[in-house]
């Protein structure tokens, strides 16, 4: 059986990435289509697997590292994942967050999509994009017109997909509202092994220190975590790791208690789980993989109560109830005063281990293609 991968862009490690580490394990021989890569910011791991590029990549090597970057190809997204032409191979495997799972299909062949999330810029979380869209009003226009028009195209396009697998159930939910189809929910994997590495919760004393890690762009609601911290009234200090077009407007939001560093390497953000008391995380995310490495790392959460997220701190932490300052802070005042055992915050993330995501995933592929 002849497998191919498909995966929106790959050009730094996030979730999807991680994900699309394990389908490549248990692929090992399928090429990755994608709309453009960066083998120099993918794990090691990632950057030795064969890319096929769509044309949108000879453009997307020039953009700035900053500001809207490839989304400002969007119009030509679709266009983009159908010109691939993936004749001879019998399985299609898409890792989807935009457009992968538009993939055109060989006659004959499967097409499983893990769907990390319906393209949120386009759906409900459109009101959170339209003020970052470039040229005023006339770009949030143009946006609004090609947003209607990538819905359209959103819906018509999954009916080639045989079977959806979202990462949660609020994923899942999504997928229902946007495509009025069910989804297969299979949660993503977490390296807790990489992360177990993290030594216990340090020692109390001094400020103490919160980290945020996260993707700088709209709906993850970084700025809410900014906001607080320099509104706190209470010792302690935030640091920001990630990159993205909400860069430039956080460092203005942020002052002396908060710290952008940008991207940094694995053993990097290794030790700053080491020194920090608890992870932020402000998102309404789909699942949110954050949360749960930091449950692998013996660290407590502080997240949003709605959202694939907010049973994380069921695990392991505290929930706020209101995206505002002021219900992150009183979450953290909340969490300042209860006691973690590290040991148990891991086993709660154990669950969501590589190795099960793999073998529950082979799983439902295997299903699949024996229903066909």
């Amino acid at each position: 059986m002849r497998v191919a991968i498909i995966h929106d862009w790959a050009v730094s490690m996030r979730g999807a990435e991680r994900v699309l580490e394990s389908l490549c394990r248990l692929y090992p021989d399928a090429p990755i289509f994608t709309l453009s890569h960066d083998a120099g910011h993918l794990s090691p791991e990632l950057a030795a697997r064969t890319f096929h590029d769509s044309f949108l990549h000879r453009w997307a090597r020039w953009l700035p590292p900053r500001g809207p970057g490839f989304r400002l190809f969007l119009p030509l997204f679709p266009t983009a994942i159908e010109s691939f032409r993936l004749d001879g191979f019998d399985l299609i495997v898409s890792s989807s967050h935009a457009v992968a799972k538009g993939v055109v299909v060989p006659p004959g062949a499967r097409h499983v999509s893990y769907v990390h999330s319906p393209m949120r810029y386009i759906w409900e979380a459109r009101a959170d994009y339209d003020p970052s869209v470039p040229g005023g009003a006339l770009g949030r226009a143009a946006f609004g017109l090609t947003a209607r028009y990538l819905r359209r195209w959103d819906r018509a396009s999954t009916a080639r997909v045989d079977l959806l697998v979202a990462n949660s159930l609020y994923t899942r939910a999504r997928i229902r509202n946007s495509y009025g189809r069910d989804a297969v929910v299979l949660e993503p994997p977490v390296d807790v092994d990489r992360f177990a590495a993290v030594p216990d919760l340090p020692a109390e004393g001094g400020p103490p220190l919160y980290l945020c890690v996260s993707a700088l762009v709209p709906y993850k609601r970084v700025d809410l975590a900014v906001r607080a911290f320099e509104a706190r009234t209470r010792p302690g200090r935030l640091v920001v790791v990630g990159d993205g077009p909400d860069r430039a407007r956080l460092e203005r939001l942020g002052g002396g208690r908060v710290t952008l560093l940008g991207r940094v390497d694995d053993g990097e953000l290794l030790r700053l789980y080491g020194q920090c008391r608890a992870v932020i995380h402000p998102a309404i995310d789909d699942w949110g993989i954050v949360p749960r490495e930091a449950l692998a790392a013996g660290r407590p959460v502080v997240v949003f109560a709605h959202g694939g997220a907010a049973d994380a701190a069921e695990g392991g932490g505290v929930a706020f109830q209101d995206p505002t300052p002021a219900s992150v802070n009183a979450a953290i005042d909340r969490l300042e005063t209860m006691t973690f055992d590290s040991a148990r915050l891991r086993a709660a993330a154990r669950r969501f281990d590589r190795a099960t995501f793999e073998a529950r995933f082979a799983a439902v592929v295997d299903a699949e293609l024996q229903r066909s």
